[in-house]
């Protein structure tokens, strides 16, 4: 051998070099005498030929640098069996790096190189095209996302100009309920004439018609008191109106606010039609005030659970220690998640729970259809993974946060979402 093959580093070949090397090593051992193999490839030499070359790659390339004797009767198994795998001029240069390198030729260290330049060059040609990929499949997923928002601005169209049918339906209905109000009052005012005329008769002819101006009298009160009705009910009527109207308008507002969080979040994911601050933003010592709340009822709860596109988020086990730490942890999460499901299917809300997977040695089967379950990464606690998941549902959307962590409670109220203790969640969960 050579001083230029002693110089290459076994151990620092390139990946293609060292497995052509470490097969043919491993194809020889299984065939060498007991003598020749040494003590520490024992072992290896009784694995089957693909798995010593897999397992066994970095012992057999340190025996073959350290033991000369072990090198020589690879050399001379392989060229009485496989006198083709011993070509330095190899067109294949990994084949030819890996014959240099086992023969000790001088050229040994220049083929390893070429090798090493031209899986450097493969690496980074793979490298090139998977993130041109990447980038086509961003563009196509951008693109996508466009159209989520043409789509959106498009609803938001229609809710306007249902906004505005409903307006003009309320303006018809308070025309009419104005006319009869209208007539009500003529009817008062034609009653209040004829008493008039009953009285000056009643001056004429005292004595003789006192029983007729009793009769008189009381047709007068009976056209007052249906005056009356209709006056009452001609308040109901606008009263109804108005409160029907207020119903509209309230719908109608909490429609436009959860598609423009929607379309607010998708301007934000995609950076585009963001508004330029105002002097007004940049006043200091005060905020625009937009916190979460604190439920402390059950009936609270259910308000919140009928919004549209709620999504509740809980605290697994800080639910499941409240309410029956007394059962093992995968006994408390089987009960929780099935109570869950029970709820999602009721209110038809979005329901997420999430568990510490500091203590689950496997993750259960997945839950109820209507309920996602979801394991904190070793290292990461359940309370980042809930302050996570609300700081990426859009502005706008109606949260809800299960817990009695009253660390967890202040960010996500900060954050917009609303508190529930363990305890409410569990007193409206007897319920299902």
């Amino acid at each position: 051998m050579t001083d230029s093959a002693e110089s290459v580093d076994w151990l620092g070949l390139p990946e293609p070099v060292r497995e052509r090397i470490a097969e043919l090593a491993a194809a020889a051992l299984g065939k060498l005498p007991s003598d020749d193999v040494p003590r520490q490839l024992r072992p290896v030499a009784r694995f089957a030929p693909a798995k010593r070359a897999r397992l066994g790659g970095p012992a057999l390339l340190a025996a073959l640098r350290d033991s000369g004797r072990f090198r020589t009767a690879v050399l001379e198994w392989l060229r009485e069996h496989r006198v083709d795998a011993l070509n330095p001029n190899d067109d294949d240069s990994v084949a030819a790096a890996a014959a240099a390198v086992l023969l000790g030729e001088s050229s040994a260290s220049s083929r390893v190189r070429l090798v090493a330049r031209n899986t450097e060059e493969s690496t980074l040609r793979a490298e090139r095209d998977a993130a041109v990929a990447r980038v086509r499949k961003l563009e196509a997923e951008i693109g996508k996302l466009r159209a989520e928002l043409e789509e959106a601005r498009a609803a938001v169209e229609r809710a306007k100009a249902e906004r505005a049918d409903e307006l003009v339906k309320l303006r018809k209905r308070l025309r009419e309920q104005g006319v009869v109000v209208r007539r009500a009052k003529d009817a008062a005012a034609e009653a209040v004439a004829a008493r008039e005329r009953a009285e000056a008769k009643r001056d004429a002819e005292i004595e003789a018609l006192s029983a007729r101006l009793e009769r008189e009298r009381e047709k007068t009160r009976a056209e007052r008191a249906r005056a009356e009705r209709a006056m009452a009910e001609a308040d109901a009527a606008r009263q109804s109106a108005r409160e029907a109207r207020d119903a509209d308008e309230v719908r109608l507002s909490m429609l436009l606010d959860t598609l423009s969080g929607a379309v607010d979040g998708l301007r934000r994911e995609l950076s585009v039609g963001s508004t330029p601050r105002r002097p007004a933003d940049m006043v200091r010592g005060a905020s625009t005030g937009r916190r979460g709340g604190r439920v402390s009822e059950p009936r609270t709860l259910d308000t919140l659970l009928a919004l549209p596109g709620v999504h509740m988020i809980v605290d697994g086990y800080n639910v499941t220690k409240t309410g029956y730490p007394e059962l093992s942890l995968a006994e408390q999460r089987q009960r929780l998640v099935r109570q869950l499901g029970t709820l999602a299917a009721r209110t038809r809300a979005e329901i997420t729970v999430v568990f510490d997977g500091a203590n689950v040695t496997s993750i259960p089967n997945a839950g109820p259809r209507n309920v996602r379950v979801l394991f904190s990464d070793p290292g990461v606690l359940a309370d980042d993974v809930i302050r996570t998941l609300v700081r990426s549902e859009p502005q706008g959307r109606p949260l809800v946060v299960a817990t009695s962590d009253q660390a967890v409670v202040a960010s996500v109220c900060d954050s917009g979402a609303h508190a529930v203790p363990a305890a409410v969640l569990l007193t409206r969960l007897g319920r299902v």
